[in-house]
């Protein structure tokens, strides 16, 4: 007799290795109701549905409704892209999209190329170094704190602003919503619009060649953002212009270190590295869930699905579909097509995703010209990101071999 289905996204041994639950998930119960949960939750684990989900913002918000849970705090949060839905999601999208595009986005190669040598300088000489601290934080938070226009001298209190932003993003869906918690995300975006309302008042007097200058000329404009859609946007590019790409460039390091032949073949051949990008993309892919509200009752694989339900898209699950992937738990650096969701789908696709990719490229492009090989600095487990959303550990020791 079978065991019974038993899918735990907060304990740390899943965490670390999710995918036989996964694609146990696929095969018997590719939508599971929770039980025994504060809020009635469903995850779903195969490519088609997380697609098809993902693609329907008629059908699956990205709105949840606080306010029956924490009516005060509700009307207090401010608006924030991600948990808008169209027309606002549009509208909001529309402000910054234009910063994102892959023409834009190529103009920043150099600059890119230049932090990141500029890394690998000091991560070289010292030859044991974390690397998160060294190399996969600050390049990205430097580079997108740029593009906004906030001084890069300032990341870390962007990286600690960063951390409490997101250590517990995803959990309420687990352990329900904590007001206490809530009060305190409330006091970090205020702490956070107290270090940005200073800095948009002085675009106002001397407007700059940035996206900070833009979004006050938008806020300023009258209806296309207010002053809190405004803070509330820059708060989100800074959070989630780094610790995707922190995370994306991370697991890379440990794919190779973890795949040495194809560390090697990487090496002979830097040809492959957008592809091997890719292919981390999928393998470990930095966001593992994306939650949904249904908007209507339903019925999935036979389960019902009830309005308002909490539906967990289990994008790394659907990255390992055996029906859409050959060798799915293969890590391959030459693997094409590669239908990965990593980045999401639909109008929620990523919007940093070319960044995204141009940074991790530029990144180990240059850690693999400048070393002859780079390995864990010890055996020990490394250090979970607190988050269920992420695959994403808090600290890489690495010893580098300089080339």
């Amino acid at each position: 007799m079978a065991e019974p289905f038993a899918f735990q996204p907060l304990d740390p041994a899943t965490r670390r290795d999710p995918f036989a639950v996964y694609a146990r998930g696929r095969r018997e119960h590719p939508a599971f109701a929770h039980e025994g949960l504060p809020l009635r939750v469903v995850s779903v684990f195969r490519h088609a549905d997380v697609q098809a989900i993902l693609r329907d913002a008629e059908a699956f918000s990205n709105v949840f409704q606080l306010a029956a849970l924490s009516s005060e705090l509700a009307e207090t949060r401010p608006p924030s892209m991600l948990g808008t839905d169209p027309p606002e999601h549009t509208r909001l999208r529309s402000l910054v999209g234009k910063a994102f595009t892959p023409r834009i986005v190529q103009r920043l190669e150099p600059r890119t190329a230049e932090i990141a040598e500029s890394l690998l300088d000091e991560a070289l000489a010292k030859r044991e170094v974390d690397l998160v601290e060294a190399l996969t934080y600050p390049l990205p938070v430097t580079v997108i704190a740029e593009i906004i226009g906030i001084p890069a001298e300032d990341r870390a209190q962007f990286k600690a602003w960063s951390d409490r932003a997101v250590a517990n993003l995803g959990v309420a869906f687990m352990s329900g919503v904590d007001p206490e918690r809530m009060r305190r995300q409330l006091a970090l975006f205020e702490e956070m619009s107290a270090y940005l309302v200073p800095l948009a008042e002085e675009r106002k007097r001397r407007p700059r060649e940035d996206l900070l200058t833009g979004l006050v000329r938008a806020e300023h404009e009258g209806s296309r953002l207010s002053h809190a859609e405004m803070i509330s946007m820059v708060v989100l590019l800074l959070v989630a212009g780094n610790e995707t790409t922190t995370t994306l460039i991370g697991n890379a390091v440990q794919e190779l270190v973890a795949h040495p032949a194809e560390q090697a073949r990487l090496r002979k051949e830097p040809e492959l590295l957008p592809r091997a990008i890719e292919e981390v993309l999928r393998f470990a892919s930095p966001v593992q869930f994306a939650p949904r509200r249904a908007r209507r009752a339903g019925e999935l694989h036979g389960l019902p699905i009830r309005e308002n339900d909490a539906i967990l898209c289990w994008i790394g699950s659907a990255n390992r579909d055996e029906s859409v992937f050959a060798h799915p738990e293969r890590f391959d650096v030459s693997r094409d097509p590669n239908p990965h969701v990593a980045f999401g789908f639909g109008i929620h696709y990523c919007l940093g995703a070319n960044l995204a990719r141009l940074e991790a490229r530029v990144a180990l492009g240059a850690l693999l010209r400048r070393t002859r090989s780079f390995a864990l600095a010890s055996d020990e487990p490394l250090p979970l990101h607190p988050s269920p959303v992420f695959r994403a550990v808090t600290r890489l020791e690495v010893r580098l071999e300089p080339a």
